[in-house]
């Protein structure tokens, strides 16, 4: 069963989301803000509002546009890169 994407409120915003513990980790991309949660979904939602609340704080925040983003695991051993 395909994974549904869940979209951050901000347009042309990206979000890395790991498993740390027994928590969620969400952090945004283009802008250093990252939150947590129970759940993933929770996480996301988390950022979003510690996103609402850094845009509220900033006049013009430099924010990053990134675009085709790709993950990439690298291994540990130098020279060897697995897509």
């Amino acid at each position: 069963m395909a994974e549904k994407k869940q979209k951050l409120s901000r347009p042309g915003l990206n979000a890395l989301v790991w498993k740390e513990d027994k928590l969620f980790v969400a952090k945004a991309v283009e802008v250093e803000v990252t939150s947590q949660g129970n759940t993933k979904k929770e996480a996301i939602v988390n950022l979003e509002e510690a996103l609402d609340l850094f845009f509220e704080d900033k006049k013009k925040p430099k924010v990053a546009r990134y675009s085709n983003l790709e993950l990439i695991k690298i291994a540990s051993e130098p020279g060897h890169v697995y897509a």
